[in-house]
C-alpha cells in the first residue's frame, strides 16, 4: 500500500518559488515555465522601485530596476505579468507591503479584464481569487526597510484592504503577518513569536475599531489573517516555535476577539526557509540546510505550513537561475510525493520534550507581548525604537557567538578546507544576471505609457484619491479607479506621500549595548586610538545605505561594531542617494565611508559615491563596500577606486574593523 489505509493522507502544501526579475514579459515566461514543472502557486518578487512606490525613471530607482524582482509600473505591466495565466485558478502570493493596496488593485483589475474577455460576471472571477498580499508594514520598520509612510497611515492602508477584501474578495488573504524578516534581523524564537503576534493584535484592533466590519463578521476577518514565517536550521526548535505559534494564535483569537469557530482560529501560514543562514563559502552546504529547514515546517502535521517556497542553494552568491529554482522545487516534490511524511497524524503529539520547549516559547512570548502592549502596542514600540533596538542587540549577540566559534557554521568558521566546487565551475554564469539594458528599456516604456494614456482620466482618478486620503474613506475604490485609468506606481504613491508624509524609522544602533571587549576587539580599539592620535582627532566613519535596498542588518552591525572599537559613527539609516552620502561625508569630516548594498545595484551606485567625493574635493576619503558582490564585480569596483570589497564570507566583524583601520592608515600615508 502507498500509505496506511485507515488514515486520511494530508494534502500537499502549495509549492512556490519566489521569482521575478528584469521585466513583466521575462517574469511571465518564467512563471509559466515553473507552473509547467509542477509548481502549484506563484510567489511574485517585485523590484525595489515598485516596492517603495517609484517609477523606473525616478532618481532613486537608478540601478535598481528589475534587479531583485519584476518592475510593475501600471496596469499594462500587470497584464503582461499574468498573460495566459487565468487568475481565477491561480494562487498568487505577492511580496509587497507599502504599495500592497496598489498592486492588489492592479491584480484585481487584470482579473476583471479576464472576466470580461470570458463573458463572466465580475464576482465569478474576482470573488474566487485566492492568494496573499504580504502587507505587513510593521516588520518593514524593523527589518526589511521597504516602508514609505508613517506607521499610522500605513496601518490605515492595511485596515482598508482587510475590510474591503473580506467583503469583496473573501478567499484572499489581505495580509501576511510576516515574522520571516524578524528572524533575519536577529529575532530569537520568543521575539519572532511575540512581535508577530503584537503586529497581528495591532491590525485586528484597528479593523475592529474601524467600524467597517459588523461584529458577527469579525470571525471572517480572523479567518483570512495568514502568517509568513522563517525556519532556521535548528529544525527541532523551529518546529516547536511553530507549534507555539499555533497554540498562542488560537488563544489570542478566542480570548481577545471572541472567535468561537476553531476553523477561523486556525494558524495559517506560509514559509520561506532561512536565507540568512545560506553561506557564500562552500555554498553547496546550503542544499542540506534548505532540506533540514523544510523539515521544520512540515514534520508536525498540526503545525504544518500550507505553502512553502525554498531559496536556491546559490542565493548568497546572487540571483538564482531557473535551474537552481527548479532544484528547490524538486526538493519539495520529493518530500511530499516520495516520502511517507503526509501519511500520519502528528508524530510529536504527547512528546514531553517537544511540549516542554513549546511551553517555554509560549511563556516567553506572552511576557514580551505584555511588555509591548504596556507600551501602547506594536506601533508605539516601533516609534519608540524599542523593538528595533532589541533585534539589533539580538543579532549582535548572534554575530559574537559566530565570531567566537560558540555557534558553528560549517564551511565558514569551522571545517573550512574544501575542494573546488563543480557547481561553481561556470564562474559568473553560475548566477542569473540582469542586463543593464532592462532599466533603459523600462525608462523608455514608462515615458511612452504616460504619453499614450488618457490624461484627463488619470488626473480625475488622482484627484479623487487625493480627496479621499483627506477623509476617513476606504481608499480601495479610489485606488482601483487609479489602476483602471492607467495611473503609474510612482503617481499613486506620490499622492499618498503628499497626504501622509514619509517616515524614517529608528535604527536601533545608538541604543544597543556595547560588546564585551575581547582580546581581538581590544587590539583593534588600540589601533583606532593610535591612528586617531596620529591624525589629531577621533576617527569618524560614515556607514551608508544608498539606493532603495532596505536590508540594513549588515549596515547596523557594522555601525555597532565600529562604535565598539572606538569610531565615531555616522549612520543615518536606509534609502539615501549617493549625493546625500557624499554631502554627509564632507559635512561630518569623516575619515572613511562604508557602503552596504545587497540589491545588486553596486556597479551603478557605488561609483557614483566615489565620483561624488572626488568632485567635492574629498577624494582622500577611502570608500569600502560590503554586500552580495560577485568576484568579477569586485574587480570592477576596485578599478573604480573602491579600497576594499567585503562579501558574506567576511563574517568576522572585528577583522573587518581592523582592515578598515589599515585602509584608513594607507590613505593617510601612516606607516
Amino acid at each position: 500500500m502507498p500509505y496506511p489505509s485507515d488514515r486520511e493522507r494530508d494534502r500537499p502544501w502549495v509549492m512556490r518559488t519566489y521569482a521575478g526579475h528584469s521585466s513583466a514579459a521575462a517574469s511571465n515566461a518564467l512563471y509559466r515555465k515553473n507552473l509547467a514543472k509542477g509548481q502549484t502557486g506563484l510567489s511574485v518578487a517585485f523590484d525595489l522601485p515598485t516596492q517603495t512606490g517609484y517609477d523606473p525613471d525616478h532618481d532613486l530607482a537608478r540601478g535598481e530596476v528589475g534587479k531583485v524582482g519584476v518592475p510593475i509600473s501600471h496596469i499594462g505591466d500587470m497584464r503582461q505579468l499574468f498573460d495566459q495565466i487565468p487568475l481565477s485558478a491561480a494562487n498568487t502570493s505577492m511580496t509587497i507591503n507599502a504599495t500592497a493596496m496598489w498592486l492588489l488593485s492592479l491584480y484585481i483589475t487584470v482579473a476583471e479584464e479576464q472576466a470580461t474577455e470570458q463573458g463572466l460576471d465580475w464576482h465569478e472571477v474576482v470573488g474566487k481569487l485566492t492568494g496573499t498580499t504580504q502587507n505587513d508594514i510593521i516588520k518593514e520598520y524593523l527589518s526589511r526597510g521597504t516602508y514609505v509612510f508613517p506607521p499610522g497611515p500605513s496601518l490605515r492602508l492595511i485596515t482598508d484592504m482587510v475590510t474591503w477584501t473580506v467583503a469583496n474578495v473573501p478567499k484572499w488573504n489581505p495580509i501576511n503577518i510576516c515574522s520571516y524578516h524578524l528572524q533575519e534581523a536577529g529575532a530569537t524564537p520568543v521575539q519572532e513569536l511575540a512581535y508577530a503576534m503584537s503586529t497581528a493584535i495591532a491590525v485586528l484592533d484597528a479593523v475592529r475599531d474601524s467600524g467597517e466590519v459588523p461584529a458577527e463578521k469579525f470571525g471572517d476577518v480572523v479567518g483570512r489573517i495568514s502568517f509568513f514565517v522563517n525556519a532556521g536550521v535548528r529544525f527541532v526548535e523551529e518546529m516547536c516555535k511553530l507549534r507555539a505559534f499555533a497554540q498562542l494564535w488560537d488563544e489570542i483569537t478566542e480570548q481577545r476577539y471572541g472567535v468561537t469557530d476553531p476553523k477561523q482560529r486556525r494558524f495559517r501560514y506560509g514559509v520561506q526557509v532561512n536565507s540568512l543562514g545560506l553561506t557564500e563559502a562552500q555554498p553547496e552546504n546550503n542544499v542540506q540546510r534548505i532540506v533540514l529547514e523544510m523539515l521544520a515546517v512540515s514534520l508536525s502535521r498540526n503545525a504544518r505550513a500550507r505553502a512553502i517556497q525554498l531559496p536556491a542553494w546559490n542565493e548568497a552568491l546572487g540571483l538564482p537561475r531557473p535551474w537552481d529554482q527548479q532544484w528547490a522545487l524538486r526538493m519539495q516534490q520529493v518530500l511530499a510525493y516520495e516520502t511517507d511524511l503526509l501519511d500520519y497524524e502528528d508524530i510529536f503529539d504527547g512528546s514531553p520534550v517537544i511540549q516542554s520547549r513549546v511551553d517555554e516559547i509560549v511563556a516567553g512570548a506572552r511576557t514580551e507581548i505584555d511588555r509591548v502592549q504596556a507600551m501602547g502596542g506594536a506601533v508605539a514600540a516601533v516609534e519608540s525604537g524599542y523593538m528595533k533596538t532589541e533585534l539589533v542587540g539580538s543579532l549582535a549577540e548572534r554575530r559574537r557567538r559566530i565570531e567566537s566559534g560558540e555557534e558553528v557554521i560549517v564551511g565558514v568558521n569551522a571545517f573550512d578546507t574544501t575542494e573546488p566546487s563543480p557547481l561553481q565551475a561556470e564562474g559568473a554564469n553560475a548566477i542569473e544576471t540582469v542586463d543593464p539594458r532592462v532599466e533603459r528599456e523600462a525608462v523608455e516604456a514608462i515615458k511612452a505609457w504616460r504619453a499614450s494614456r488618457d490624461a484627463g482620466k488619470v488626473d480625475h482618478a488622482l484627484r479623487a484619491l487625493r480627496d479621499a486620503a483627506k477623509t476617513e474613506a476606504n481608499l480601495m475604490e479610489a485606488t482601483l479607479n487609479c489602476a483602471r485609468a492607467g495611473v503609474t506606481t510612482g503617481e499613486w504613491a506620490g499622492v499618498l506621500r503628499d497626504a501622509f508624509g514619509e517616515y524614517r524609522a529608528p535604527t536601533g544602533v545608538s541604543e544597543t549595548a556595547a560588546a564585551d571587549a575581547g582580546e581581538e576587539l581590544a587590539k583593534v580599539r588600540e589601533r583606532v586610538e593610535q591612528t586617531g592620535a596620529e591624525l589629531g582627532e577621533r576617527l569618524r566613519i560614515l556607514v551608508g545605505k544608498p539606493g532603495l535596498d532596505g536590508h540594513s542588518n549588515g549596515a547596523e552591525q557594522i555601525a555597532v561594531r565600529a562604535r565598539d572599537v572606538g569610531f565615531e559613527v555616522i549612520y543615518q539609516g536606509i534609502r539615501l542617494t549617493p549625493e546625500q552620502i557624499v554631502a554627509a561625508a564632507v559635512q561630518e569630516g569623516v575619515h572613511i565611508v562604508g557602503i552596504s548594498i545587497l540589491s545588486g545595484s553596486h556597479l551603478e551606485i557605488v561609483p557614483a559615491v566615489v565620483d561624488g567625493l572626488r568632485a567635492a574635493g574629498a577624494e582622500d576619503i577611502p570608500v569600502v563596500v560590503g554586500g552580495i558582490i560577485p568576484d568579477s564585480d569586485a574587480v570592477q569596483l576596485r578599478e573604480r577606486g573602491v579600497a576594499r570589497v567585503f562579501t558574506p564570507k567576511d563574517y568576522a566583524l572585528t577583522e573587518i574593523m581592523s582592515e578598515m583601520v589599515t585602509v584608513l592608515r594607507q590613505a593617510n600615508d601612516l606607516t
